[in-house]
């Protein structure tokens, strides 16, 4: 379990609000790191490991001529992936991870090129499809490296998101916890 998923679920918890993920690359990880937390069904709502490109399309919405002309592994697909899965699990948040983890390049990308995503409330349009945010990584490592800085990564793009919305009660909890009045 590590501290950084346990504090987004803390910060959901406090918000009263709901997390989905959508994966390719990190084939389930995100998800197990998540649920390795006590309580995270409180929080969490479900994710949608799709690691082939039509699936990416057919169950989070990625728009088809975006996956023929770029491919699975660039930013718009994050970004689609995260508002999709999102949408599909109905979410308060979504996030996402696309990239390539290796042996072989893919999709003209190099093996360690990441793209992860959230999309969440309260975004510019403050409408139905949120706000997101898309983080490009170059990682370097094998395979196993790059698929659990991925979750590393997407986490903490998360836990930027979240503590950037805080709510005033959040703030007060805060700050007792960290010795104030």
């Amino acid at each position: 379990m590590s501290s950084r998923a346990a504090e987004v679920l803390r910060l959901l918890r406090v918000k009263g609000e709901t997390l989905a993920v959508a994966e390719s690359l990190t084939g389930g990880l995100v998800a197990a790191e998540i649920t390795a937390t006590p309580g995270a069904s409180q929080a969490f709502r479900g994710s949608v490991t799709a690691y082939a490109t039509e699936l990416k399309r057919e169950l989070l919405g990625v728009d088809g001529a975006l996956l023929a002309m770029r491919g699975a592994v660039d930013p718009q697909v994050a970004a689609q992936m995260a508002a999709g899965v999102r949408k599909a699990l109905g979410a308060d948040w979504g996030i996402a991870t696309t990239g390539v983890a290796g042996p072989d390049p893919q999709d003209g990308q190099p093996v360690g090129t990441v793209f992860v995503a959230v999309d969440g409330p309260g975004g510019a349009d403050s409408g139905d499809t949120g706000g997101g945010k898309v983080a490009a990584l170059r990682l370097n490592g094998d395979r196993a490296e790059i698929r659990m800085e991925s979750v590393r990564s997407v986490l903490a793009l998360l836990l930027e998101e979240l503590r950037g919305e805080r709510t005033g009660n959040e703030r007060a909890q805060d700050t007792e916890q960290n010795g104030g009045t």
